[in-house]
Protein backbone atom coordinates (compact mmCIF):
# COMPACT_ATOMS: atom_id res chain seq x y z
CA UNK A 1 0.00 0.00 0.00
CA UNK A 2 1.69 3.51 -1.35
CA UNK A 3 0.94 6.56 0.94
CA UNK A 4 -2.28 8.32 0.09
CA UNK A 5 -1.72 10.87 -2.38
CA UNK A 6 -3.25 14.71 -1.67
CA UNK A 7 -3.99 16.33 -4.98
CA UNK A 8 -4.05 19.64 -3.24
CA UNK A 9 -0.41 18.80 -2.67
CA UNK A 10 1.17 17.26 -5.79
CA UNK A 11 -0.12 18.83 -8.80
CA UNK A 12 1.38 22.06 -9.59
CA UNK A 13 -1.99 23.54 -11.08
CA UNK A 14 -3.32 23.56 -7.65
CA UNK A 15 -0.91 26.38 -6.80
CA UNK A 16 -1.11 30.07 -7.38
CA UNK A 17 -0.05 32.98 -5.26
CA UNK A 18 -2.37 35.12 -3.04
CA UNK A 19 -2.51 38.71 -4.44
CA UNK A 20 -0.78 37.70 -8.00
CA UNK A 21 -1.50 36.16 -10.96
CA UNK A 22 0.04 33.34 -12.68
CA UNK A 23 0.24 31.89 -15.87
CA UNK A 24 0.02 27.94 -16.02
CA UNK A 25 -0.68 25.12 -18.07
CA UNK A 26 -3.69 22.58 -17.09
CA UNK A 27 -2.91 19.53 -18.27
CA UNK A 28 -6.81 17.40 -19.23
CA UNK A 29 -8.19 15.87 -15.67
CA UNK A 30 -10.76 14.00 -15.17
CA UNK A 31 -14.40 15.09 -13.27
CA UNK A 32 -17.22 13.87 -12.06
CA UNK A 33 -19.56 16.45 -12.83
CA UNK A 34 -23.22 18.20 -12.10
CA UNK A 35 -24.37 21.14 -13.80
CA UNK A 36 -26.95 23.45 -13.25
CA UNK A 37 -28.52 27.10 -13.10
CA UNK A 38 -28.96 29.57 -10.19
CA UNK A 39 -28.28 31.31 -7.20
CA UNK A 40 -26.20 28.62 -5.17
CA UNK A 41 -27.22 29.58 -1.67
CA UNK A 42 -30.83 29.52 -2.60
CA UNK A 43 -30.86 26.79 -5.15
CA UNK A 44 -32.13 23.55 -4.38
CA UNK A 45 -30.20 22.09 -7.91
CA UNK A 46 -27.02 22.99 -6.28
CA UNK A 47 -27.40 21.72 -2.67
CA UNK A 48 -29.32 18.04 -4.78
CA UNK A 49 -26.06 18.37 -7.23
CA UNK A 50 -23.41 18.24 -4.07
CA UNK A 51 -25.47 15.19 -2.22
CA UNK A 52 -24.66 13.78 -5.89
CA UNK A 53 -21.19 14.46 -5.93
CA UNK A 54 -19.92 12.78 -3.23
CA UNK A 55 -21.15 9.52 -2.45
CA UNK A 56 -20.35 8.44 -5.97
CA UNK A 57 -16.38 10.34 -4.80
CA UNK A 58 -16.10 8.21 -1.76
CA UNK A 59 -17.07 5.20 -3.55
CA UNK A 60 -14.38 5.60 -6.09
CA UNK A 61 -11.93 6.50 -3.55
CA UNK A 62 -12.75 2.96 -1.45
CA UNK A 63 -12.74 1.16 -4.52
CA UNK A 64 -9.28 2.23 -5.49
CA UNK A 65 -7.71 1.75 -2.00
CA UNK A 66 -9.26 -1.45 -1.93
CA UNK A 67 -8.97 -3.29 -5.56
CA UNK A 68 -6.13 -1.01 -6.86
CA UNK A 69 -3.93 -0.02 -3.68
CA UNK A 70 -3.96 2.90 -4.44
CA UNK A 71 -5.64 5.58 -1.88
CA UNK A 72 -5.78 9.34 -1.99
CA UNK A 73 -7.98 11.99 -0.35
CA UNK A 74 -10.97 13.17 -2.35
CA UNK A 75 -10.39 16.43 -3.73
CA UNK A 76 -11.51 19.21 -3.30
CA UNK A 77 -14.94 20.63 -4.88
CA UNK A 78 -14.59 22.61 -8.07
CA UNK A 79 -16.83 24.68 -10.45
CA UNK A 80 -17.21 26.25 -13.71
CA UNK A 81 -19.21 29.04 -13.83
CA UNK A 82 -20.73 31.17 -16.62
CA UNK A 83 -23.61 33.55 -17.37
CA UNK A 84 -24.74 35.18 -20.84
CA UNK A 85 -23.95 38.57 -19.32
CA UNK A 86 -20.44 37.80 -17.80
CA UNK A 87 -20.31 41.54 -15.89
CA UNK A 88 -22.51 39.75 -13.32
CA UNK A 89 -19.20 37.95 -12.32
CA UNK A 90 -16.77 40.84 -12.34
CA UNK A 91 -19.58 43.79 -11.51
CA UNK A 92 -20.32 45.00 -8.15
CA UNK A 93 -24.35 43.83 -8.38
CA UNK A 94 -23.13 40.14 -9.02
CA UNK A 95 -26.56 38.32 -9.84
CA UNK A 96 -26.49 35.05 -9.15
CA UNK A 97 -29.54 34.24 -10.02
CA UNK A 98 -28.08 34.48 -13.74
CA UNK A 99 -25.16 32.20 -13.14
CA UNK A 100 -25.22 28.99 -14.77
CA UNK A 101 -22.44 26.04 -13.04
CA UNK A 102 -21.29 22.86 -13.19
CA UNK A 103 -19.73 21.62 -10.10
CA UNK A 104 -17.16 19.17 -10.13
CA UNK A 105 -15.16 16.43 -7.99
CA UNK A 106 -11.68 15.75 -9.91
CA UNK A 107 -11.20 12.07 -10.30
CA UNK A 108 -7.65 10.34 -10.94
CA UNK A 109 -6.91 8.78 -14.19
CA UNK A 110 -6.67 5.92 -13.36
CA UNK A 111 -10.48 5.34 -12.79
CA UNK A 112 -11.72 3.30 -15.31
CA UNK A 113 -15.68 4.27 -16.41
CA UNK A 114 -16.82 0.97 -15.40
CA UNK A 115 -15.59 1.71 -11.77
CA UNK A 116 -17.36 4.76 -12.00
CA UNK A 117 -20.96 3.16 -13.07
CA UNK A 118 -20.39 0.72 -10.41
CA UNK A 119 -19.79 3.47 -8.24
CA UNK A 120 -22.86 5.08 -9.29
CA UNK A 121 -24.90 2.09 -8.72
CA UNK A 122 -23.71 1.61 -5.19
CA UNK A 123 -24.26 5.44 -4.30
CA UNK A 124 -27.93 4.46 -5.03
CA UNK A 125 -29.01 1.42 -3.15
CA UNK A 126 -29.42 3.48 -0.35
CA UNK A 127 -31.15 6.97 0.16
CA UNK A 128 -30.82 7.25 -3.72
CA UNK A 129 -29.56 10.90 -3.84
CA UNK A 130 -32.21 13.65 -6.34
CA UNK A 131 -29.64 13.88 -9.00
CA UNK A 132 -27.53 10.95 -8.70
CA UNK A 133 -28.57 10.15 -12.67
CA UNK A 134 -27.40 13.40 -13.17
CA UNK A 135 -23.69 13.08 -12.62
CA UNK A 136 -21.29 12.23 -15.33
CA UNK A 137 -17.72 10.82 -15.78
CA UNK A 138 -16.03 13.64 -17.78
CA UNK A 139 -12.38 15.31 -19.27
CA UNK A 140 -11.91 18.73 -18.91
CA UNK A 141 -9.06 20.18 -21.41
CA UNK A 142 -8.60 23.93 -20.04
CA UNK A 143 -4.68 24.17 -21.51
CA UNK A 144 -3.21 27.54 -20.46
CA UNK A 145 -4.77 29.53 -17.62
CA UNK A 146 -4.41 32.46 -15.45
CA UNK A 147 -5.40 32.40 -11.66
CA UNK A 148 -4.92 33.70 -8.07
CA UNK A 149 -5.50 32.62 -5.00
CA UNK A 150 -8.48 34.56 -3.34
CA UNK A 151 -8.46 34.63 0.17
CA UNK A 152 -12.04 36.04 1.99
CA UNK A 153 -15.65 35.85 1.26
CA UNK A 154 -17.03 34.59 -2.41
CA UNK A 155 -18.42 37.76 -2.78
CA UNK A 156 -15.29 39.89 -2.53
CA UNK A 157 -13.67 38.39 -5.71
CA UNK A 158 -15.63 40.66 -8.13
CA UNK A 159 -12.40 43.57 -8.30
CA UNK A 160 -9.96 40.35 -8.65
CA UNK A 161 -11.55 38.98 -11.04
CA UNK A 162 -11.97 42.66 -12.76
CA UNK A 163 -8.08 43.06 -12.30
CA UNK A 164 -7.57 39.66 -13.82
CA UNK A 165 -9.79 40.00 -16.85
CA UNK A 166 -9.28 43.32 -17.98
CA UNK A 167 -5.62 44.02 -16.99
CA UNK A 168 -3.46 41.22 -16.40
CA UNK A 169 -5.00 39.25 -19.22
CA UNK A 170 -4.79 41.77 -22.38
CA UNK A 171 -1.42 43.13 -20.77
CA UNK A 172 -0.10 39.57 -21.05
CA UNK A 173 -1.20 39.35 -24.99
CA UNK A 174 -4.17 37.10 -23.74
CA UNK A 175 -7.66 36.68 -24.23
CA UNK A 176 -10.57 35.08 -22.16
CA UNK A 177 -11.61 31.63 -22.89
CA UNK A 178 -13.74 28.87 -21.71
CA UNK A 179 -15.61 29.04 -18.67
CA UNK A 180 -14.38 30.74 -14.84
CA UNK A 181 -13.01 27.95 -12.86
CA UNK A 182 -13.18 28.26 -9.22
CA UNK A 183 -11.49 25.60 -6.63
CA UNK A 184 -12.91 25.46 -2.95
CA UNK A 185 -9.86 24.58 -0.28
CA UNK A 186 -11.81 25.42 2.60
CA UNK A 187 -14.88 24.37 3.68
CA UNK A 188 -17.43 27.47 3.49
CA UNK A 189 -19.73 25.45 6.09
CA UNK A 190 -16.79 25.62 8.56
CA UNK A 191 -14.79 28.35 7.74
CA UNK A 192 -15.14 32.00 8.67
CA UNK A 193 -16.14 34.05 4.78
CA UNK A 194 -12.84 35.97 5.73
CA UNK A 195 -10.87 33.39 5.86
CA UNK A 196 -11.65 31.56 2.93
CA UNK A 197 -9.28 30.04 0.26
CA UNK A 198 -10.32 30.05 -3.15
CA UNK A 199 -8.39 29.46 -5.94
CA UNK A 200 -9.88 31.37 -9.10
CA UNK A 201 -8.90 30.43 -12.87
CA UNK A 202 -9.69 31.66 -16.10
CA UNK A 203 -8.84 29.52 -19.49
CA UNK A 204 -6.79 32.20 -21.42
CA UNK A 205 -5.62 31.63 -25.35
CA UNK A 206 -2.89 33.86 -27.18
CA UNK A 207 -4.83 37.32 -28.07
CA UNK A 208 -4.45 37.43 -32.76
CA UNK A 209 -2.59 40.68 -31.94
CA UNK A 210 0.01 38.84 -30.26
CA UNK A 211 0.47 35.41 -32.14
CA UNK A 212 4.09 36.08 -32.63
CA UNK A 213 5.32 36.34 -28.63
CA UNK A 214 5.23 34.10 -26.09
CA UNK A 215 2.92 35.40 -22.73
CA UNK A 216 5.20 33.47 -20.66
Amino acid sequence: MTDKIDFKKTLDCYRAPRGGFRIVDVPAMQYLMVDGHGDPNTSPAYTDALSALYPVAYKLKFFSKRELARDYVVPPLEGLWWAEDMNSFTGSSRDKSRWSWTMMLMTPDWIERAAFLEAVDQAGAKDRPARLDDVRLETLSEGRCVQTLHVGSFDDEGPVLERMHHEFVPEHGLRLEGKHHEIYFSDFRRVAPDRLRTLLRQPVGVSPSDLGRDPA
